[in-house]
């Protein structure tokens, strides 16, 4: 049997020695051997039937290293589970001398390990925590349904341009005599009043009516040379120095007129007989609403949570050995400068994964497959109803299956689902200092 010991080198590191001879890893190499033999074909030789001293000669080393390394890696994590070391990152090889493999028959392997602190997470009314909601008032459901009618509103041709209306314009530059230039700039093109930032520009548009014709300077209109570009159908170069007075004939005003407050509106956002009242669709919005800004609650408490945990509990973490691990297990070379960088995110992510699992495990938090597969098939409907798009249940069973099959897609939806129960776990058994607060207030600072 394989000899394997743990030597401390502090609370949160520790080294791993296997030392291994020839009883360990003779057996799986005379089988690498005869199933590399049946396989082999060399010239002079039948093929399955190259004489084996020939093929340990050619392969027997690599074949070696191979069944040692197997070996290795199902002892160390066989050794981790047995004696149930809460490790860090993975284990790290640690080689002062090179193995030669060509010569020796036993050796001695070393595994760097860094081992999680060990802590307790308690939770109970004596743990407070801030807890931030959004005031759903008139205020914000006025607003909201203001958003609601011009989204559904109507197109109009108003006689007369306002500063919320698009002008459709053909714009010709002129000369230094205030006539058209020859072969110089004409664009048809469209202009957001609401969006001009130049008072001057808007100012001259605002009252225009059909036909009309107004002068104004190109800077006036458009701020950068890229806008110049993009509007005008320049090269970027030609616009970084334009300089011109435009002439703009006002081809036609659009306007989208809010959608009145009635039951036809009503049944086109929540369907036939779901609204019929101006009261019962203020009171829809404010539930709306509520579920909405719930979202973001529950997302600033966790941010909450996470922070004061962290500060609280200020765990220790086996800092060198991680930054050697990330550093060894990146896809791309980091630089000392680019970890020493990362780090300190790194740790806090990593410190808050750490008190996540303490709190899921102290109090036999779980999570279902029928969990999981609900919680695919609500993210696969909600991607679908962004789009406008429906679909069958039977496609979304399809879909989910194939995601939960994923072993990172299946485990962030594992991962999703045990974090908002630590939330809701907290939430029922810590004290939240609820703050009501002002829309514009709860997203301040956050």
């Amino acid at each position: 049997m394989m000899n394997i010991t743990k030597k401390e080198l502090s609370a949160l590191n520790a080294e791993i020695v296997i030392s291994v001879t020839p009883a360990d890893y003779e057996p799986k190499v005379k089988e690498g051997i005869k199933k590399v033999q049946k396989q082999a074909s060399l010239p002079g030789f039948r093929p399955g039937k190259v004489p084996e001293g020939l093929i340990k000669k050619q392969y027997g080393t690599q074949i070696m290293v191979d069944e040692v390394n197997k070996l290795l890696n199902e002892t160390i994590y066989k050794f981790i589970e047995e004696h149930k070391l809460d490790i860090l990152g993975n284990p790290m090889p640690k080689q002062e001398t090179p193995i030669d493999f060509e010569n020796q028959t036993n050796f001695e392997f070393t595994y760097e390990i860094g081992l999680a602190p060990e802590f307790d997470v308690t939770l109970g009314n004596n743990v407070s925590f801030n807890y931030k909601t959004v005031k759903i008032d008139d205020e914000l459901v006025n607003k909201y349904i203001k958003d609601v009618q011009r989204n559904y509103g109507k197109p109009t041709n108003p006689e007369i341009a306002t500063d919320k209306d698009v002008v459709f314009v053909d714009i010709n530059e002129l000369d230094t005599t205030g006539a058209i230039t020859a072969g110089g700039v004409f664009k048809s093109t469209s202009i957001g009043l609401d969006r001009l930032k130049n008072e001057a520009a808007k100012t001259k548009l605002v009252g225009v009516k059909k036909d009309d014709k107004i002068i104004i300077d190109v800077n006036e209109l458009y701020e950068t040379a890229l806008d110049k570009s993009v509007s005008l159908g320049l090269d970027k170069e030609v616009a970084e120095t334009f300089n011109a007075q435009l002439q703009l004939t006002i081809k036609n005003i659009s306007r989208l007129e809010d959608a009145d407050l009635n039951g036809e509106l009503f049944e086109k956002i929540y369907g036939p007989g779901v609204v019929s009242t101006l009261e019962e669709f203020k009171d829809k919005i404010k539930t709306e609403l509520g579920l909405m800004f719930q979202v973001d609650a529950d997302r600033f408490l966790q941010q909450e949570i996470e922070n004061t945990l962290i500060e609280k509990l200020k765990l220790t973490l086996p800092d060198t050995f991680l930054k050697r691990w990330l550093k060894a297990v990146n896809e791309k070379p980091l630089t000392e400068e680019q970890i020493e960088k990362e780090y300190p995110q790194y740790a806090k992510s990593m410190q808050w994964k750490l008190i996540e699992n303490k709190i899921i495990k102290s109090n036999n938090l779980t999570v279902t497959n029928d969990e999981a597969a609900a919680e695919a098939k609500g993210y696969i409907r909600s991607e679908y109803a962004k789009y406008g798009q429906q679909t069958t249940d039977e496609e979304v069973e399809k879909i989910a299956a194939g995601i939960l099959s994923k072993e990172k897609e299946a485990q962030r939806i594992y991962e999703n689902i045990y974090t908002r129960k630590v939330i809701d776990l907290i939430k029922s058994t810590c004290s939240l200092n609820t703050k009501e607060v002002n829309y514009d207030d709860f997203f301040k600072n956050n």
